[in-house]
């Protein structure tokens, strides 16, 4: 008998714009020690599904049109309050996708931990402390009974989404919601949070619904696949069903839309490289009794123009901080950065102006570096002005022709960040970066928060305008799946230093060393994404 029966359930908002069917007449069943994953593109109503039933969607403007949630012989949608507040950590527990925001900052972790158990089961506080530190234990944690009395900040991103899963199984609970728990991670550190989930899963004999966009992850974990769109369920099936035999149109879109890791690029090498980095060290800190941080160490490399090179490796192994360094918004602390053989890493800000019209970047996260109050026709303009690009009597035009290159309506050219969706915002940022006709561009992790058909359509764009305006691009990212659908060459980093260098097939097919070996196989869903890929 399935732990959870969801018949027929639709959830609609209904707004000043009109009415929503956010859920609309879903069913699906949560089985012990199975986990279903629920697909589908931001919007589609993944999450709303799973937090209308534990009350946390909210009502109005939400409204339950109809259906049912069993939970063993209760209905999810019509208790109480005070019922669901039982059910809700008890019954059913989630993971949410950002550990930051459901850690609270001004605790220590232990008294977090030991919360719900002193609210659901009336525990002490010694005989609490003792349940939460071997809970800790058993997520991987190290140190437990120091690290009860550590803050949030005081943990890496891994560690905090264990602290979280931690927070999930203390109460025992016989399902759990895991809403996106893998987005914000590094491959590694991901393949470690699928495999302790699947782990604790079997112990504990646990039903997981699992909430994702990224169907590598999903073919790594799931038992059973919910394709959503648009509010309703348009595949439903086992794993290999989905990835093998899908047969709606949406779910082959979705499919088609992961990068496919053998896709290679061609682009014209140049005798002499565009950029060529020697010695680079970028060291932050340090004094007479501390050691500086060295997040760059010693780094060497080139990059021909027309080139797209790919830099790799997790959080903290300094690839960032190498973009930064070469672009001169971060100060080398030795080393030798040259751009088209003239030499950068000694100029200073105003001896640097005449060349940022010909190096450009892409942040990771268009709504932090888009300013909020500056309209789409003002981001764009703002460079064109700045470097003199055009005269103010040529503005219009080519303000929409940025527009058009990169695929944003031009009707939509006086709106404001906050009434675009992350691709189109990234697509705004795409298009200031390219204002100025650069010939160099350094996209720092441009995708890594967007879905995986928008994904796709910024990575094509990205080459697209490669190949249109011979731009040179050193791409950072953590996702080698992506890397190696857009690359020609591959740096590997780690903890400051190139560990590996190569063309694209080489490093991705024949690495020669661990940690590559070790990132590569990280890479969630490999198997079936490249059985699949076979198959086509």
């Amino acid at each position: 008998m399935p732990l959870l029966t969801v018949r027929d359930l639709s959830v609609h908002f209904h707004t000043r714009n009109g009415l929503v069917k956010a859920v609309d007449g879903i069913s699906f069943d949560v089985e012990a020690g199975k986990t279903l994953a629920i697909i589908g593109e931001s919007g589609s109503g993944k999450s709303v599904v799973c937090y209308s039933m534990l009350g946390l969607v909210p009502m109005p403007p939400g409204r339950f049109e109809g259906g049912s949630a069993m939970l063993g012989d209760r209905d999810l949608l019509t208790m109480k309050e005070s019922e669901l507040r039982k059910v809700r950590g008890k019954g059913i527990s989630i993971i949410f996708q950002d550990p930051m925001t459901s850690l609270n900052p001004y605790m220590k972790i232990g008294d977090q931990m030991i919360e719900p158990l002193q609210l659901h089961f009336g525990m002490g506080k010694k005989e609490a402390w003792k349940k939460a530190t071997e809970t800790l234990a058993e997520v991987g944690i190290k140190n437990p009974e120091e690290r009860m009395n550590a803050w949030p900040f005081e943990f890496s991103g891994g560690m905090r989404q264990r602290v979280v899963i931690a927070m999930a199984l203390i109460t025992e609970p016989e399902i759990i919601i895991a809403d996106e728990p893998t987005t914000a991670l590094d491959v590694t550190v991901q393949a470690q949070i699928l495999k302790l989930l699947k782990e604790l899963q079997q112990r504990r004999n646990i039903g997981v619904i699992f909430i994702s966009h990224d169907l590598s992850v999903v073919a790594d974990i799931a038992d059973h696949i919910c394709v959503m769109q648009n509010g309703a369920f348009v595949e439903q099936g086992s794993r290999d069903d989905i990835f093998k035999r899908a047969s709606h149109p949406y779910t082959q879109k979705l499919l088609s839309a992961v990068p496919d890791t053998h896709k290679t690029q061609a682009h014209p090498d140049a005798e002499q490289p565009l950029v060529r980095v020697e010695n680079l060290c970028t060291w932050f800190g340090g004094g007479k009794k501390t050691e500086p941080v060295k997040a760059v160490d010693n780094v060497s490399f080139d990059i021909r123009r027309g080139e797209i090179v790919g830099l790799v490796g997790e959080s903290g192994s300094g690839k960032s901080t190498t973009g930064r360094s070469i672009l001169r918004l971060l100060k080398p602390t030795s080393g030798s950065i040259q751009f088209d053989g003239k030499e950068l890493a000694h100029l200073d800000m105003r001896q640097m102006k005449p060349l940022r019209r010909r190096m450009q970047m892409i942040f990771q996260d268009p709504y932090a570096s888009l300013n909020p109050r500056m309209t789409v026709y003002d981001t764009l303009a703002e460079p064109l002005l700045l470097h003199r690009v055009v005269t103010r009597k040529e503005l219009d035009t080519r303000v929409f022709e940025l527009m058009d290159s990169v695929g944003l309506a031009r009707q939509a050219v006086l709106r404001y960040p906050h009434e675009f969706s992350g691709g189109q915002r990234q697509r705004i940022a795409i298009g200031r970066a390219i204002a100025t006709h650069p010939e160099f561009i350094v996209a720092d992790e441009p995708v890594s928060a967007l879905d995986v058909t928008i994904q796709a359509q910024i990575l094509d764009l990205l080459l697209d305008l490669v190949d249109r305006f011979n731009l040179t691009m050193l791409f950072v990212s953590h996702d080698l799946a992506v890397v190696r659908y857009l690359s020609d060459r591959i740096l590997v980093m780690k903890d400051g230093q190139l560990v590996e260098e190569g063309n694209a097939a080489d490093v991705f097919d024949r690495p020669e060393q661990a940690y590559t070996r070790e990132l590569l196989a990280s890479i969630p869903g490999k198997s079936l994404l490249e059985q699949r890929a076979s198959q086509l």
